[in-house]
């Protein structure tokens, strides 16, 4: 370990700097702070396009001043200053400031608002270019900022004042990530005092010499040094990339060992039997299996077979029958002597598959309570069901059947994951719609097993984190890409309320449509009840971490469309019904028989009905407030309709203006049905997630400087290199600086993701 990361800030910038950036940024030590790396940079020469600038985030930009005035404020004590800036350098000749009569380009402008901003009044005068930090906002759509920081270039405390002008109007200003008490420019003063005062020279470099070499890279301190204080363009982007390739070489490394390590554990091999349950299930299969399907189902037999866990991804559209082949594959575990437990999201998904299962495998599905029948070759399974609102006495029998080894086939919830439940020999464990379960819960199950068991994760749209692994080579994968005989295509359209208000009503007037024509309709809200906060229940929702226009906005909720609907004219005399998590068990089943059975025309739910609800005469599907879903949510929601050969259609409606960052997610729903195409703009949209921790989307990234899908290239040159590292030497003795790399980047909590992914 090297002691200069390890030093405290305070030792190197002094106790109140190190206070204040601990205070914003939760950075206590001299690795965190150098890995703190700009965003982006700026040319001093060179004004921000304003039209290129995103509204409702916290930006950093370059604007010259065309106009201020400050007035007395009416309500109360104090001032205003308005300051107009543009985009626009004034090369051209301005004729009219703040008017509309320019020689030369029409410039972007820009109003920014000061209260009582008495320096603002002194020091942003007609013509300065200055540096501007602040969250943008639009009013009747003009674009704004209010209070922001700044400090004008003209008068530049970081610039040294015998350089050349132009030297200097060329020079990268680096913007960091800032917080609204923390502007960019602050960041960079107190990094500039830590390249100062810490011993680049001493820092250990993980890439070998010989790579180095080979790549023509910059020294760790040269980098390090330019990333932060470059002084032209070409030096941070040399800089930046010596320093991802080094973070890509870290994480490859740890991949490759983790790798190694697994394929030296002993797993318990569940050979295929000739005679055994999988066997006599599918002689009685109905149907052929696609191409796709058998050949994922030889791959997960193979691995199954072998004494080393199983790591694979099932990727498939809705309905591309996932449930089969991870049926057969649970089945072949069965005959070898071992249990398999299948972890679903929410209970109306695990009754939804202990019922789908059970009807499935017919008379081989044994029932562990009334001794059942076997199949006609002396072959059967007991399937049992896990929940947490099943009865006290059911619920003990279940846990029984699983401990004893009776049940060969747990299906369940998070109750599987109880300390008071356990398994006789847990051979397999397959995860549905893995996005919706942390990697501790997984890993939770994982621990109940004797052995590692193997391990097979479905999913219908790879989520951005599991994309990302994918990338890093850490999950097999395995693709069902063919849709079996029977579906029909799916239409999503965008409603957009903000641009066509009369909208509304037709939604309704189409729905009533469907009805009258033998169909039946889902309508998802983001909510519960009329009280709610906007927070989802438990295993509904994914949190709402996405972007939102206005908090204060009210969400459409179950109870309060019920409400509505019930006396909504296009809908007289139909039959419909809320559901949703916080049901008892009983009302839930009900609702849902009744929507299956064709008797509710019309369900108001929540997300409960994401994954596992097949109902063949739905046809049209409604998502209000669509924008506080995620593409693999919204995604999985339409995958409900157009399930029995009759055309589905999917409404996204949203309230929110056009402009709006949020509607990029929907116009992407709406744009295509490929499930790995749109993992790739969610991928873009909310990066991806916290690669080697719980988080599963955009925000907290252990990623500093690569992203999977921009730079797939450097990924693939790491890897290649950390195998051949790790192949010759598994335990890096002869590479201590990258095998310290690894241990301080990846502690021992983030390293064990590695294998739970």
């Amino acid at each position: 370990m090297n002691a200069e990361l390890d030093l405290g800030l305070e030792r190197r910038i002094g106790k109140r700097s190190a206070a204040v950036i601990e205070k914003h940024l939760g950075i206590t030590t001299v690795e965190e702070l150098l890995n703190y790396f700009p965003r982006r940079y700026l040319t001093r020469g060179e004004l921000t396009p304003i039209s290129e600038i995103p509204r409702d985030e916290e930006v950093t930009l370059i604007a010259r001043v065309l106009s201020s005035s400050t007035r007395t404020m009416r309500a109360r004590r104090g001032s205003i200053t308005d300051v107009v800036v543009s985009d626009d350098d004034g090369k051209a000749g301005l004729r009219v400031v703040g008017g509309t009569d320019y020689r030369g380009k029409v410039p972007g402008t820009l109003k920014i608002s000061f209260f009582n901003g008495y320096r603002a009044k002194a020091e942003l005068l007609q013509g300065r270019r200055a540096l501007f930090s602040g969250k943008v906002t639009s009013f009747n759509g003009v674009l704004g900022l209010t209070n922001p920081d700044f400090h004008v270039l003209d008068e530049d405390p970081f610039s040294d004042g015998g350089q050349d002008p132009e030297k200097l109007a060329a020079m990268p200003i680096p913007v960091y990530p800032a917080t609204a008490k923390l502007p960019s420019w602050k960041i960079q003063k107190v990094i500039t005092t830590l390249l100062e005062t810490v011993d680049l020279a001493s820092l250990p470099d993980p890439v070998p010499p010989k790579v180095a070499e080979r790549e023509k890279f910059l020294s760790l301190a040269q980098a390090y040094r330019l990333i932060h204080a470059p002084e032209t363009a070409a030096d941070w982007k040399r800089a930046r990339e010596r320093l991802r390739y080094h973070e890509a070489l870290v994480l490859q490394s740890a991949l490759a060992r983790r790798r190694a390590q697994l394929a030296s554990e002993e797993a318990t091999a569940r050979r295929p039997v000739a005679d055994g349950v999988r066997a006599a299930f599918d002689r009685s299969l109905p149907f052929t299996l696609t191409d796709g399907q058998a050949a994922v189902g030889k791959t997960l037999a193979a691995e199954l077979a072998q004494d080393t866990p199983m790591n694979r991804l099932l990727q498939g559209e809705v309905g591309s029958g996932k449930t089969v082949v991870a049926l057969r594959a649970m089945l072949q575990v069965v005959d070898a002597g071992g249990q398999a437990a299948l972890l679903a999201p929410t209970e109306v998904l695990a009754a939804q598959h202990y019922d789908s299962i059970r009807r499935t495998l017919g008379p081989l599905s044994r029932d562990g309570l009334l001794g059942g029948l076997a199949g006609p070759d002396g072959a059967s399974v007991q399937v049992t069901l896990l929940t947490g609102s099943m009865p006290t006495a059911a619920r003990k029998q279940a846990m029984l059947d699983a401990a004893s080894g009776t049940a060969g086939i747990v299906i369940g919830t998070h109750a599987l994951l109880s300390d008071n439940v356990s398994f006789y020999d847990l051979g397999l464990i397959v995860v549905d719609e893995q996005h919706r379960f942390g990697v501790e819960q997984r890993d939770a199950l994982r621990a109940k097993a004797r052995k590692p068991p193997h391990l097979l994760v479905m999913t219908a749209t790879p989520i951005p984190r599991t994309v990302a692994m994918t990338v890093f080579g850490d999950l097999e994968t395995s693709t069902l890409d063919e849709l079996p005989k029977g579906r029909a295509p799916i239409t999503t359209h965008l409603v957009g309320l903000s641009e066509n208000p009369a909208w509304a009503g037709r939604i309704w007037a189409r729905a009533r449509e469907e009805i009258d024509a033998g169909h039946q309709v889902y309508v998802v809200c983001p909510k519960i009840g009329t009280d709610d906060d906007g927070d989802f229940s438990p295993g509904e929702a994914e949190p709402p971490g996405l972007e939102s226009d206005d908090a204060s906005r009210e969400l459409a909720s179950v109870a309060a469309v019920v409400e509505h609907l019930s006396t909504e004219p296009s809908l007289a005399g139909v039959p419909l019904a809320p559901l949703h998590g916080r049901q008892d068990p009983e009302v839930k089943s009900a609702t849902m028989a009744g929507f299956v059975g064709n008797s509710v025309k019309l369900l108001v739910s929540t997300t409960v009905i994401e994954v596992g609800v097949d109902v063949h005469n739905a046809t049209l599907m409604v998502i209000l407030d669509a924008d506080r879903f995620g593409i693999s949510q919204l995604h999985q929601l339409r995958g409900r309709v157009g399930r029995g050969g009759l055309p589905g259609t999917c409404l996204l409606v949203t309230a929110l203006e056009p402009a709006h960052p949020s509607r990029r997610r929907l116009e992407a729903v709406a744009a295509t049905t490929d499930g790995f195409i749109l993992s790739q703009e969610d991928l873009k949209l909310r990066r991806e997630g916290d690669i080697l921790g719980a988080s599963q989307s955009g925000g907290r990234s252990t990623l500093k400087l690569l992203r999977v899908l921009e730079h797939e290239d450097v990924i693939a040159r790491a890897r290649e290199d950390a195998q051949d590292i790790v192949g010759k030497d598994p335990f890096l003795s002869s590479h201590p600086e990258l095998a310290d790399a690894i241990n301080k980047y990846l502690n021992p909590e983030k390293e064990a993701f590695l294998e739970r992914g």
